[in-house]
C-alpha cells in the first residue's frame, strides 16, 4: 500500500522530543580485552568510553536500557573445520559481546530465523558467560499458525538462549500478507497464541511483550487499538523514512513514532541505516554533512537521528565488525541529539537520496534462500554501492565510462559468483511476499541484469 501520512508529529516536534537519559557506569567484565582507541581513515576516531553510554528508561517496566542495542542478525561466520559449509564464528561473537557489555551495551536482539537458525544459540553461548542482570535479551515469535508450533518455538528460544525468562518478546513482523489484519488474527489470536504469551508475561517468564511492524498501516492501527498493554513496539525509523518511506509495505516513521507517543509506548528502532545505505550516501549528501560536522561519518549522523526522540528506548545495529561496534559506542557515549540546523542538512541529504537510483533493499536476508541459488541481497548490495559512489553510468558517453564499466563488472564478479547473479533469475516470484520492504525483486533483477549486460556488450544506452 502507499504511504499514509496521518496526523503524525512534525520534524520540529521530532527535535523537541530529543533527550538523553542518565548515563550509567558499567563495570568491565571478565573475558573482554578492550581496544579502546579507534583510528580509521573512514570511520570515527578517538577513545571508546566505558562509562558514558546513553540510557533510556522503559516507563512501563522501569528497565534502564542502553540506547545502542545489539542486533544479532548478522554474527560473523567462518568455514567449518571439515570444509563442509559455514558456521558461526563463536570466538568472534564472544569477543564482540564482551566488548559491548564492557562499554555499556545491555540490549541484544535475536530471533529463531536469524543466520539460518543459528543466531539464538550463538547469542546464548556468548551471553551465558555474563551475569544475567547485565543484559536484556529480545527474541521473537516468527510465522507460526498453530498454538503448538508457537509454544514449541517459544520454549526452544529459552533453551537456545540458556535463560529461564525473556526480557523482550516480539510478535514478529506483523502487517504483511494480502489481508494483514486477518493474517495477524490467524497467527496470534484465533489459535490462542497471544493468550498464551500474555499468561507467560503475567507469570514473569516474559518481562516485556510487544511486536515489530512491517507493512499495512491498518494492521499497525489495529494492534495499537487492542485492549492489551503493549510494553514496546519495534518500528523502522531513519531520516529518509521519516517522511519518505519507500516500498508498498512501508509507512512513514513520522506517523509510526507519533502514534506510539500518543499511546505512551516505548519505540525500539530497526533499520537506522536503512540496510547500510545511510552509511554510504552519495558524495553530494556526504558533503552537506561534512560542512557541519567534518569529523563525523554518515553512519554517525544516521544513528544520532534515530536516537534523538526521547520515546526511543534503543536503536538496533547489526554489528559484525569491531570497528562498527566501536563507532556506534562513541556515537551514543553520550548522544549529541540532532539540532534543528542539522535536521535541515538531513532534509537536503534525503532529497539527494530519494532522487538516486537506489534499490530500496536493506539486505535483511528475508528473501533468502532463493530456490534457484541467486544471491539477491548481494546483487542489490553491489548495485547500491556503485550508486552511492556515483559510479552508475547514465549513458555510454560518460567521460568515466571505461573505468566505471570495469569497476562494476569486476566488482560484480568478486562479490557475487556468476551462477548467483541476476541473469539467472527465472522470475518465479517466490521472494516477493517475503520482502518486508515490498520491493518488486524480479523487476529490479531485470534492471540490474540489463545494466550489466549493456556494460558487458558495450551497448550504447
Amino acid at each position: 500500500m502507499k504511504n499514509k501520512n496521518k496526523e503524525g508529529i512534525s520534524r520540529r516536534d521530532f527535535l523537541k522530543a530529543g533527550g538523553i537519559g542518565a548515563a550509567v557506569a558499567t563495570a568491565t567484565l571478565v573475558g573482554c580485552k578492550p581496544k579502546d582507541i579507534v583510528s580509521a581513515a573512514d570511520g570515527a576516531s578517538g577513545e571508546v568510553p566505558t562509562d558514558k553510554m546513553t540510557y533510556r528508561t522503559n516507563q512501563i517496566t522501569g528497565d534502564v536500557v542502553s540506547l545502542l542495542g545489539y542486533g544479532c542478525m548478522r554474527w560473523p561466520l567462518r568455514k567449518r573445520a571439515d570444509g563442509n559449509g559455514e558456521e558461526v564464528d563463536q570466538d568472534a561473537v564472544n569477543e564482540l559481546v564482551d566488548y559491548a557489555i564492557a562499554h555499556g551495551v545491555n540490549y541484544f536482539d535475536t530471533a529463531p530465523v536469524y543466520i539460518r537458525g543459528w543466531s539464538e544459540a550463538a547469542t546464548g553461548i556468548a551471553l551465558k558467560r555474563h551475569p544475567r542482570d547485565k543484559f536484556f535479551i529480545a527474541t521473537k515469535s516468527s510465522r507460526n499458525n498453530t498454538l503448538e508450533s508457537g509454544i514449541a518455538m517459544y520454549h526452544n528460544s529459552m533453551r537456545e538462549l540458556q535463560v529461564d525468562y525473556i526480557d523482550y518478546y516480539l510478535l514478529h513482523s506483523i502487517g504483511g500478507g494480502r489481508d494483514g489484519i486477518e493474517e495477524f488474527k490467524v497467527r496470534y489470536i484465533y489459535n490462542g497464541l497471544l493468550d498464551f504469551l500474555l499468561k507467560e508475561r503475567a507469570e514473569g517468564r516474559i518481562r516485556n511483550l510487544g511486536w515489530s511492524f512491517h507493512g499495512d498501516v491498518k494492521v499497525y492501527d489495529y494492534a495499537l487499538a487492542m485492549d492489551i498493554r503493549w510494553d514496546f513496539v519495534q518500528i523502522q525509523l531513519n531520516y529518509q523514512d521519516w517522511q519518505h518511506a519507500d516500498g508498498v509495505r512501508n509507512v512513514n516513521a513520522e506517523y509510526l513514532y507519533g502514534e506510539l507517543v500518543k499511546h505512551n509506548i516505548p519505540a525500539i528502532i530497526m533499520e537506522p541505516l536503512l540496510g547500510g545505505r545511510l552509511a554510504r550516501v552519495p558524495a553530494q549528501a556526504l558533503t552537506l554533512m561534512k560542512n557541519v560536522r567534518p569529523e563525523d561519518t554518515a553512519a554517525q549522523w544516521a544513528f544520532r537521528y534515530a536516537g534523538t526522540p526521547e520515546n526511543v528506548l534503543t536503536v538496533l545495529s547489526g554489528m559484525v565488525y569491531m570497528e562498527h561496534l566501536q563507532e556506534n559506542i562513541i556515537t551514543y557515549s553520550p548522544l549529541a541529539p540532532i539540532t534543528e540546523q542539522e535536521n535541515k542538512v538531513l532534509e537536503e541529504a534525503t532529497g539527494v537520496l530519494i532522487d538516486s537510483e537506489y534499490i530500496q533493499c536493506t539486505e535483511c536476508q528475508y528473501c533468502m534462500p532463493c530456490p534457484y541459488g541467486l544471491d539477491i541481497p548481494g546483487i542489490f548490495g553491489h548495485y547500491n554501492r556503485c550508486v552511492s559512489s556515483g559510479k552508475i553510468l547514465k549513458n555510454s558517453n560518460d567521460e568515466n565510462y571505461r573505468r566505471a564499466r570495469r569497476e562494476f563488472l569486476v566488482g560484480y564478479d568478486r562479490s557475487v559468483p556468476k551462477l548467483r547473479q541476476a541473469n539467472h533469475c527465472i522470475e518465479c516470484d517466490q521472494c516477493l511476499p517475503k520482502c518486508p520492504q515490498g520491493i518488486k525483486i524480479t523487476q529490479e533483477m531485470r534492471r540490474v541484469d540489463l545494466y550489466a549486460e549493456q556494460l558487458k556488450q558495450s551497448i550504447e544506452f
